[in-house]
């Protein structure tokens, strides 16, 4: 077994999802291109977009598990927020868990981009979100809430990423959700979401058992202490945070693609 390859996946796992306690993602914004170019840049055998997206699905399960539990006792997760989302997520990343078995690796990396890329452009719009409201009076658009969850569930569900980059910045912009609850609340969101994708990708038959428990592991120890940094920051520097990351993410993918 080769240690430098283990330890390299630790590092990126842990790394990948530290920020994605802090900000309330599944991780995956992040890790998808650090399992794409990190291994062949230092020598090791590349992923294949197949590969990544499968690892993605059971890691983010794991992570945003952990960093649900960190969040339970602020009274930031919106229960019917939840409930509505998740359950039209759950079904669409199953759909899309489960028919990337049918797509190139292109057009998988090519659906990641385009997510990052709206992704990006969202979290730069103007925010009308109450930060300072009495969280358990909060309302939203359920509808609304429950359209924009599936149709981020099938394509989230095809780079096995769940949806949580995406979903943030629909809560804040488009659902007016505080920063925290939104945080709070998409990890939960996607969470359910990775149940339909990892079930998805197991029936596509792209999973890789060792490099999924290494990152299972990483996922588990750094995703709460993630959660609990993220209580200590303002919300400003929260979504700035994500921003950074999302249009970073969005620069190399997009570069990749064209060049």
């Amino acid at each position: 077994m080769d240690y430098g390859w283990i330890i390299l996946l630790l590092a990126i796992g842990f790394v990948g999802s530290l920020i994605s306690g802090m900000v309330g993602i599944g991780g995956s914004i992040i890790k998808y291109p650090m399992l794409l170019y990190i291994p062949p840049f230092l020598g090791f055998t590349a992923f294949t977009a197949q590969e990544v997206s499968a690892i993605s699905a059971v890691q983010v399960f794991f992570a945003t598990l952990a960093g649900m539990f960190a969040f339970r006792k602020g009274g930031y997760i919106n229960k019917s927020l939840v409930v509505i989302m998740g359950s039209t997520i759950v079904l669409g990343s199953f759909i899309g868990g489960y028919g990337s078995k049918f797509l190139s690796d292109s057009f998988i990396n090519t659906t990641y981009a385009v997510l990052a890329l709206i992704a990006a452009f969202m979290m730069f719009l103007p925010k009308k979100g109450k930060e300072d409201m009495d969280y358990a009076k909060l309302t939203f658009n359920k509808p609304l809430a429950a359209f924009f969850a599936a149709i981020i569930g099938i394509v989230s569900g095809i780079v096995g990423a769940a949806g949580a980059f995406i979903t943030v910045p629909v809560m804040l912009v488009i659902l007016k959700i505080p920063t925290r609850v939104a945080i709070a609340s998409s990890l939960a969101v996607t969470f359910v979401s990775s149940i339909g994708s990892t079930a998805g990708k197991l029936m596509g038959g792209h999973m890789l058992l060792v490099p999924s428990i290494v990152m299972v592991i990483a996922s588990t120890i750094a995703a709460p202490v993630g959660a609990k940094i993220s209580k200590n920051l303002k919300a400003k520097l929260l979504q700035w945070i994500l921003a950074a990351l999302i249009v970073s993410t969005v620069v190399k993918i997009w570069l990749d693609i064209l060049t």
